[in-house]
């Protein structure tokens, strides 16, 4: 199953067919997603019989839809998590020994964006980190890895933006908003049910800068998968329907690279995850 945010209203795409949650279902779920979340079983029982996503666009969106219109899977979340250094060959180029346990950190929800964007540059370096985002479905505390792909709703693409000198400032790491400027988490295009996926702990995932080929990885890559992140978080928080969790990048950011490479005007960085979808983001100079 797919689920889009486009306009604001949930948009079931199920077979080919673009179906508006609210007005099929007498207003019983929806119009938004977030109000899906919170009813997620029950909105299952209602879909599945549906179908599935059936034919996409390279970009993870059936021909009719247009992707301008389209929001975040999960427009205002009520926590957003992100891991830092979940991919062995990150961590070494970002100077590190990979962690023993996840490393996890915010990021802020007015930085959310759909996935075609344009961004506006601040001062300082700009750097891309493309991840697998997944959404949270069901309420969680202390879930045991083997049942942590239970409470999720899905997954999409997303984006870690980061502007480097924020991030690194001070005696401790500015990572919350170094990685939170308007703009700086463009997620979808559509949330995706695992079921769609043959096996959705390993995906290929990559982002090209003006069409040149910056990461080339797989989610099978992570140090800790999914279901170790969800445990390892619900072991410290509750999760809540519709919240969000940056799951980490793999190695080729800009900042790794030397010469170290920097996101300017006028460049388009393009993501993609493996039968999920893919985000189309523009950068202009701040004005």
């Amino acid at each position: 199953m797919r689920l889009a945010n486009v306009g604001g209203r949930a948009k079931l795409l199920a077979s080919g067919s673009v179906l508006d949650v609210a007005d099929e279902t007498g207003g019983r779920f929806g119009p938004s997603l977030p109000s899906v979340y919170e009813y997620w079983d029950d909105f299952r029982e209602w879909a599945d019989p549906l179908g599935a996503g059936g034919a996409v666009t390279g970009g993870g969106l059936p021909p009719g839809v247009d992707p301008t219109l389209v929001g975040p899977p999960s427009p205002w979340p009520r926590q957003v998590f992100a891991v830092a250094l979940n991919y062995v060959d990150h961590a070494a180029e970002s100077g590190h020994r990979p962690p023993d346990d996840p490393l996890i950190f915010p990021k802020y929800v007015s930085a959310f964006s759909g996935p075609i964007s344009r961004v506006v540059l601040p001062e300082g370096h700009v750097d891309w980190e493309c991840e697998l985002v997944v959404v949270i479905a069901r309420r969680a505390h202390r879930v045991p890895p083997a049942q942590a792909w239970g409470h999720v709703a899905g997954v999409t693409v997303g984006q870690d933006i980061s502007e480097r000198v924020l991030q690194r400032s001070g005696p401790v790491p500015q990572f919350g908003l170094g990685k939170s400027y308007p703009g700086f988490a463009p997620t979808g295009p559509a949330l995706v049910t695992t079921d769609e996926l043959a096996d959705p702990d390993d995906l290929a995932i990559g982002c090209e800068v003006n069409g040149d080929i910056m990461q080339n990885a797989r989610t099978s890559d992570m140090i800790f998968p999914v279901p170790r992140l969800i445990s390892f978080i619900s072991g410290v928080v509750t999760l809540l329907p519709g919240d969000v969790v940056f799951t980490g990048t793999p190695p080729g950011v800009g900042m790794g690279r030397s010469p170290q490479v920097w996101l300017g005007a006028g460049d388009r960085l393009t993501s993609h995850i493996e039968g999920v979808g893919a985000l189309d983001q523009t950068f202009v100079a701040e004005r």
